[in-house]
Parts: structure tokens; sequence; C-alpha cells
């Protein structure tokens, strides 16, 4: 397959490559109804944490627990949150590493999708009954599913396109994204007034259904690969042990260091996200409000991150390889949490939040992911999704604890705190760049030993 030219403008070689490459129509299409679907919904998670009425959110029976021991909810809701989160992730990923393990890939895609559309319709049930404690449930299940959905599908066009296609066309696939999170918004904002929080449930379900058609309509394009190149097929089961994601992550480095990346990253973005909430609690208390605020938040991220995936992600990737896609968010991160140190203004902290959202989905993710190209399948379903949602969701318990600890000594510690993750993350970055370099081109098999060894 031919890439395209990188004299033409994007629109023109994003034209030329559709042509060229017919399956990333259909993988555009596909990742910009999941982020739709996501983003019809995430303002409404938003609101949930940052929600002043516990009553909404949590059970009645857990308010009354936590005011027994002396600590009111109200004061611990994120935390509590993430804290769920997190031990809702470690028992789904053994159901998930046994999912990919014992069903081929045809089976558990389709099947992963499908759980989340019936669980949408029965949220649909529980806003429109205003049941008690539906903010929580709500608030731990888009959580996963934003995490699983969102790992899958890179997981899968790893399987569907090469390195050198994934460098070229995955800046134009997160494009697809991010009109889709400009989109989701947009619907959120001009029906949450009107028809209500339950029926947005219903709207993020049908993006989903046509998410599931892309993907059966994908599959064929990743079996013609995988006969082409002569690899053991996805259509096969997987097998290897059920946690087999998160011991392949502690024994490689190059998985290590990604984990590492992804903790640091994840710190930096909890203690805005932590900041931002109280910000938003204090002057919005009323939850369509605070939920059409975070949808205007989103689309300030969103303008940025569709504007560097037009027109520098692909020439990155495609010229230069990875590193500068990698290393310039880390400068920029670093450079903004120094201003946060120095004056720690809430539209400053607005701004920056902006610039750590925009530089990871725009260049870091998809730097991130083209890695997954040059390896075996338990590296990309099962170790990828194992630092997608049990290591990313175990950084921000970490850090929405330590931002607890540290916002008792004021904005400024919280933000030098902050400083030091993100040098962290960057030191991540480059040393995952130097395991990256020991990685073939293009992967020869499909064994779970792809890549380089400890």
């Amino acid at each position: 397959m031919n890439l395209p030219s990188g004299q033409a403008s994007p629109v023109a070689r994003l034209r030329d490559a559709s042509r060229e490459s017919p399956p990333l129509i259909w993988a555009f299409v596909y990742f910009f109804c999941l982020l739709s679907g996501y983003y019809v919904l995430r303002p409404v998670r938003e609101a949930m944490g940052a929600s002043s009425d516990v009553a909404t959110v949590f059970p009645p029976a857990m308010i009354a627990f936590f005011a027994a021991h002396g600590m009111p909810l109200k004061d611990f809701t994120l935390q509590v949150l993430f804290t769920c989160t997190f031990l809702i992730m470690l028992v789904l990923q053994p159901v998930y590493g046994a999912l990919v393990s014992r069903y081929p890939r045809r089976v558990f895609l389709p099947v992963v999708y499908g759980f989340f559309i019936v669980t949408l319709l029965l949220f649909y049930v529980l806003f429109h009954s205003g049941v008690p404690g539906r903010g929580m449930a709500f608030f731990l299940w888009i959580t996963v599913f934003n995490l699983f959905a969102v790992a899958v599908f890179w997981s899968f066009m790893a399987d569907v396109f090469s390195n050198a296609e994934a460098r070229a066309y995955y800046g134009y696939i997160g494009a697809a994204g991010t009109i889709g999170a400009f989109l989701g918004p947009v619907i959120t904002r001009s029906l949450v007034e009107r028809v209500g929080i339950a029926n947005l449930m219903l709207v993020s379900a049908g993006f989903l259904c046509i998410c599931v058609v892309c993907l059966l309509r994908l599959r064929l394009w990743a079996v013609a690969r995988e006969h082409e190149r002569r690899i053991t097929g996805g259509e096969t089961p997987m097998g290897g042990e059920v946690l087999a994601g998160l011991k392949l992550i502690v024994r490689e480095p190059l998985l290590r260091w990604m984990a590492l990346m992804t903790v640091f990253g994840v710190g930096v973005g909890t203690l805005l996200y932590n900041e931002q909430a109280a910000i938003v609690r204090r002057l919005y208390t009323d939850a369509a409000a605070s939920t059409a605020y975070y949808a205007g938040i989103d689309l300030a991220v969103n303008a940025l991150t569709l504007a560097v995936q037009l027109l520098a992600t692909r020439t990155l990737l495609s010229r230069f390889g990875i590193a500068p896609a990698l290393l310039i968010p880390g400068f920029a991160i670093i450079l903004g949490f120094s201003m946060l140190s120095a004056s720690p203004l809430p539209m400053m902290v607005a701004i920056v939040q902006v610039v750590v959202r925009a530089s990871e989905f725009s260049l870091a993710k998809p730097a991130r992911e083209t890695v997954y190209t040059r390896v075996g399948r338990e590296w990309r379903y099962k170790a990828g999704a194992a630092i997608d949602t049990v290591v990313y969701r175990g950084g921000d318990l970490s850090f929405v604890w330590l931002h607890k600890l540290l916002s008792a000594f004021g904005t400024n510690v919280v933000f030098g705190a902050g400083l030091l993750v993100a040098t962290g993350m960057t030191l991540g970055a480059w040393r995952l760049l130097r395991e990256v370099a020991k990685l073939p081109d293009e992967r020869d098999g499909d064994g779970p030993a792809s890549g380089p060894s400890s």
C-alpha cells in the first residue's frame, strides 16, 4: 500500500489516504462514533464528580456509614469514587484477560461493546427514575467504559494497519475521534436541559451500535493482512494466562517504562482535575449548569487537539518517528506547571489542563499506540489493556489521595509536586524511546515474547 505524499495539504492527504486504504474510512467512522458516544456522557460524569449533592451521587446507606464514622462524603467525593474505580479495574482485568484468551477476536470485540450498550439502557432507566446513588454507579461505569473501549479500539487498529501505515494514518484516525469529541459536547449542551440526562444514554448507545458495525467490517481487512504476512490469526483464541498482561509489564523493560510514563501522565492530569473540581463545586450548584460548563472545557481541548492532529501529528510521526510526539508534551507540561507553581490563577489552571489533555490526545497517545504494531498479540491486547486500565486507574487512585494530602499545604505545593511528576513523565518517555529502538520495524509473529526481553 502506497502512503500519501507529504507535499499536499492535510485535507488532500486524507482524501488520498482514504482512496488507497479503504479500512481507514471504517476506522475513521469507528473512532468518530466511539468518542462521540463517550463525550455525550463525559460532562455528566464530571458533573457527578463535582456535585455537592451527595444524595444524587452516593447510595443512602453509604452516606450514613461515612457520616457515622465522622467522614462526610461531601469532603471525599473524588477520593471515594477513584478508589472504587481502581477496585473495579482489579476485578475486571482478569475477566477481560479470560475473554481475550479463550475467545477469538470476532467474539470478544462485539461482546465488549455489546456489554456497554446494554448497560447504557440500564442507566437510562436509573436516571429516568431518579434512583439514589445513580451518580456513583454512572461515574464508575463510564470510567471503565472509556478505558476498556478505547484500549480495545487501538489494540484492534494494530491488527489492521502496519507500523508504516500507523505512523501515516493514526493522526487522521485520532482527528476523527477529536471531531467526534467535538460533536459529543455540542449534543450535550443542546439537549441536556431540554430532554434531561436520561435520554443522553440512548444517544450514546446509538453511536456504539455504529461502532459494532465498523469493527465487523474492519475485521475482514485484519484477517487479510494476517494471511498476507502469515501471522497467527486473531480469529483463533489467543490462549495464554489470564493475568499475562500484568506479568508482561513486570518482566519487560519496554512495558515497564510505558506503564511508568502512564502513571506520571495520569498524575499530572489528576492534580489538575481535582483543582478544577474544587472550583466548579464552589461556582456551580446545579447539575445541568456544571454539565454545560464541562462541555465547554471539552470543546476547548478538542479544538487544540484537532488542530495539532491535522497540522502536525502525521508529519512528526512519519518524518521523525515517535520521539518528538512523546517528548514535546512533556516539556510543554513542565513549562505549564512551572507557571502554575509561580502563579496558580484559576484561568491558568484551565489553560494548562487544555494543553495537558490536548497534547496527550494529539501526540502522546498516537505515538504510544504505534509501538503496538511492532509487537505480538499478548502485548497488544493483554499488556496494553492492563496499562490502560489497572495501571492507569492505579495512578489515578494514588494521585487523588496525594492531592488530598498536598492541598492541605496550599495550591503552590500541589503544583510544585506536579512539576516533579511532569519531569518524571518526560524521563519515562525518554527511557521508553531507548527500548523502542530495540524493536523490529514490523512484528514477525504473534507470540507473547515478540519484542525486547529483559
